[in-house]
């Protein structure tokens, strides 16, 4: 990938989500800053993580929510309108634990089927840490305040609030695991 995906990601989202849901597009657009400043852990994957942060909530634009699920409606949405490459659509599909909540709504076998989980865990960890250390403003937080903020908005017995208790601890692994690798990296 290169820098005209994430350009070409970026005016994707933006057309979804920029006018229609703007909270969301801020969210957006601080995932796609987290993932930008992760380029240095992922080499040639960087522009990658960046085009899957951009495109990650896609599946929220109204017109795209066919089954109510935004990681698979913004994966479907990303092959059969636009062809995207397989890694993205599978990141975007899998992110943030997405098979958990996918369970919970009796679309697991769907998601897995169509989207495999994408077997590179740096990869799938640093989009994890990215969405789940991003306010929904789209300013930094922690993973485990983010966790708490999902809870308090969605409510403990929603399908999201049970999901993402149930992805708590692997949530905060995937972030300490992003975070060591940052700390090893050469500055």
């Amino acid at each position: 990938m290169d820098g005209s995906t994430v350009d070409w990601a970026r005016r994707v989202a933006e057309a979804e989500l920029g006018a229609v849901i703007p909270r969301r597009w801020a969210h957006t657009m601080g995932v796609a800053r987290r993932a930008a400043d992760l380029g240095r852990m992922l080499g040639e994957d960087a522009d990658l993580l960046v085009a899957a942060a951009t495109l990650h909530d896609v599946g929220y634009a109204p017109r795209l929510a066919g089954t109510g699920f935004h990681p698979l409606d913004g994966a479907r949405f990303l092959r059969d309108e636009h062809g995207a490459d397989e890694r993205l659509m599978r990141l975007v599909a899998n992110h943030s634990f997405a098979l958990l909540e996918a369970e919970e709504r009796g679309l697991r076998e769907a998601l897995e089927a169509e989207f495999p989980l994408l077997g590179e865990p740096l990869l799938v960890d640093a989009l994890v840490y990215c969405d789940m250390t991003t306010t929904p403003d789209g300013e930094p937080t922690t993973a485990q305040d983010r966790v708490e903020e999902i809870v308090g908005r969605y409510g403990v017995d929603s399908v999201v609030g049970r999901f993402i208790r149930r992805a708590s601890p692997e949530i905060l692994a995937a972030v300490e695991r992003v975070e060591a690798a940052l700390a090893a990296q050469p500055r």
